[in-house]
């Protein structure tokens, strides 16, 4: 057989590509388990990604040989209407607290006294996240669903298929198995989506378990598909056919079988052994790269679990010891204003240093001005310290007697603090929206918001520069290759240099080069939503280049000309008005002129044959359609005249159905509205 290379898709025949997907699936499955589950990759990331791409290829030649198990599956891209309910057989019980060591002692004494003097106890980290209950028949993933109330909760398995630490195929005998873990978000992950939100002027999480919950529940499983999401299994609830005595032979069984389980688990044989691990996990909590707030203990044996029985809420063999915030006083030094990757200002406490949860902490969030107004924070106060999710330490009050002590002593002069109107960094005016707490740079030349200005522009929704991943823009930028969005447009001159770079090849650089150089044609509304402007998504760029028809165009217009446009309200108006003014935009856009980039609009709507049915009508998109994505029909439609709504209503004309349409099909039928399928859309859009 021919050799599979990059951007090459092999032709295979049926029963080759049958014995082919044999030896591809398992090796893909186990490479994913030793890089998410183990932490131990044995190939490279490119090794990995050609064998995926001949995968990709053989799928789509035949997509009747595509299962369950395939890392395919892993991407997302079916989207719901809504998540069906989903009764549990076993359910997922919550636990009891306690709260100090001798509680704890109790604990422990309360099952010896039950069960005996042999009784033991599993100790494990109790990770901050989402439970949920999976299972497997046959050893495929059949069904993922969210605890609920632990009788009932929400079926998320096409979100849980995108998180790749959870198998979708175990290596067991068990005809079923259900198992229950903790869904979460590392801190890097939790970083990363709370950066992106900012960027697309969105909401961001309040802190990592609100955004995994947020992840597992949305309807676009491609979006959970992108939030990093993990998850460590903590317990069995059924299994058929095997026979197990104890949850720690349990846990040992369930990693053989493929599972990420509980890490540092600990088996007890007392309230002593108990306490010392719950105090290791205490001491190792600030270093771990995701949340936890507290341990659980757990009797060990399964017989003496059903002997103990549980109550209507909690497992009496169970319960979870919650870790109290340590807080510590100490000296605010200083305030100083740091500017986020999404140009957002946070003051920042300098500390005089002080030890909080076995580290050492010389720096401190203060979150905003709001914030230290309400707490009425000064330069020169005796503060409170604490670790705000046992990660990031944050001032939380002012020792107001110390204040008082040292005015009549006449040491440590208080300064009230406030923040700059100009960006510390590259001085372009700072904005602060009504509603909003935070005040933030937006100028695109910043170079503390540098690395995701151009992440974004280059991005698919953008300029749609192929090959210019996350990856690369660190690269060119730690390498000195670039140093803002414009500098893209000159990496041409830099071809041989560029080769020189061992992740780069020479195809590779000619392919960039290519895509950066036919990004410059693109349509304006791509330019425009490239510029990261706040508040300012991909509908609102199109209507921009559709009402203004050039860059030029937009730059004159006044904010009552923008704030008129269907869909825009004063703040979007506000934040396009002055992002066009500020002198770095200017100077960015007269250099982006200069290479050649296009800035008159391109993407004219005609009516022409077959299109007079669609012009001026609104569309409603459900379901999974036969060949095209909704992405694509929603563009088709509009590229004919035609609009896409996101719900239906008594201004609906046309409801465009695929398999699974749930509910917006129903309301579709009640209201009496036409419902189509593909190929009749295709029709009347004349494709």
């Amino acid at each position: 057989m021919e050799e599979n290379t990059l951007g090459k898709n092999i032709e295979y025949s049926k029963d080759e590509a049958v014995l082919r997907l044999e030896e591809i699936k398992p090796l893909l499955n186990k490479w994913a388990h030793e890089y998410y589950v183990l932490d131990m990759p044995s190939v490279t990331d490119a090794e990995y990604d050609k064998l995926y791409r001949e995968l990709v290829g053989i799928e789509a030649q035949y997509p009747e040989l595509v299962t369950e198990d395939s890392p395919t599956k892993r991407v997302g891209g079916k989207v719901l209407d809504g998540f069906e309910k989903f009764t549990h057989k076993v359910p997922l019980q919550s636990l009891d607290n306690v709260f100090s060591e001798a509680e704890v002692y109790a604990f422990c004494d309360k099952v010896k006294a039950e069960c005996g003097d042999d009784a033991e106890f599993v100790v494990e980290q109790k990770i901050d996240g989402l439970s949920v209950a999976v299972t497997y028949e046959k050893g495929l993933l059949t069904v993922g669903a969210t605890r609920g109330d632990g009788v009932t909760g929400e079926d998320v398995t096409e979100n849980l298929r995108t998180v790749n630490s959870l198998p979708l195929k175990i290596d067991t005998e068990a005809e079923r198995i259900t198992v229950r873990g903790e869904v979460f978000m590392p801190h890097k992950a939790f970083q990363k989506v709370n950066e992106e939100q900012e960027l697309a002027g969105q909401n961001t999480f309040a802190n990592p378990r609100n955004a995994a919950a947020g992840s597992l529940r949305q309807l676009d499983s491609s979006v959970a598909a992108k939030r990093g999401l993990d998850v460590f299994i903590f317990n069995l609830q059924e299994i058929e056919g095997v026979s197990l005595s104890s949850h720690s032979e349990s846990l040992e069984y369930l990693r053989k079988t493929g599972f990420k389980v509980s890490p540092g688990y600990k088996v007890c044989k007392n309230g002593e052994e108990v306490w010392k691990a719950i105090c290791e996990i205490g001491e190792a909590r600030g270093n771990l790269p995701y949340d936890i707030d507290g341990a659980v203990i757990k009797t060990d044996n399964f017989r003496m679990r059903e002997k103990m029985g549980s109550t209507a809420k909690y497992p009496r063999w169970a319960t979870a010891y919650k870790f109290p915030a340590e807080e510590k006083k100490t000296r605010l030094l200083d305030i100083v204003v740091n500017v986020g990757r999404t140009g957002v200002l946070t003051p920042l406490a300098i500390l005089e240093p002080v030890k909080i949860a076995g580290s050492t902490v010389s720096k401190a969030t203060l979150h905003n001005e709001d914030y230290i107004a309400e707490k009425n924070i000064m330069i020169g106060d005796v503060v409170t310290v604490i670790k705000a999710g046992d990660v990031i330490p944050a001032v939380v009050s002012v020792d107001m007697e110390q204040r008082e002590k040292d005015s009549a002593e006449g040491v440590f002069a208080r300064t009230a603090f406030k923040m700059p109107e100009k960006c510390p960094v590259c001085g372009s005016p700072v904005t602060r929206e009504e509603g909003e707490a935070a005040r933030r740079c937006n100028g695109i030349e910043c170079p503390a918001r540098i690395q995701r200005s151009i992440e974004h522009f280059v991005s698919k929704d953008a300029m749609n520069i192929d090959g210019m991943g996350e990856a690369l823009v660190a690269l060119l930028l730690e390498k000195g290759f670039i140093t803002s969005v414009t500098d893209l447009y000159l990496l041409y001159e830099k071809r041989e240099a560029l080769e020189t770079i061992k992740s780069l090849k020479r195809k590779s650089v000619d392919n960039l080069i290519r895509s950066i150089e036919n990004s410059k044609n693109n349509d304006i509304y791509r330019l425009i939503y490239g510029l990261g402007i706040r508040h300012t998504g991909v509908k609102a760029s199109k209507q921009l280049a559709k009402a203004f028809g050039s860059i030029d165009r937009i730059s004159e217009a006044s904010f009552e000309e923008i704030s008129s446009l269907e869909d825009f309200g004063g703040i979007t108006a506000a934040c396009v008005k002055e992002f066009f003014e500020d002198e770095n935009t200017k100077h960015t856009l007269e250099k982006l002129r200069s290479y050649g980039l296009n800035f008159d609009r391109t993407e004219q709507k005609s009516v022409t044959e077959g299109v007079e049915g669609v012009l001026g009508k609104t569309f409603v998109l459900t379901g999974t359609l036969p060949t095209l994505k909704r992405s694509e029909a929603q563009a088709l439609i509009e590229a004919k005249g035609g609009k896409c709504s996101g719900s239906v209503s008594k201004k609906t004309d046309f409801v465009v159905a695929g398999e699974e349409a749930g509910s917006k099909l129903t309301k579709a039928q009640e209201l009496g509205i036409a419902v189509i399928d593909e190929a009749t859309l295709l029709e009347m859009l004349g494709e």
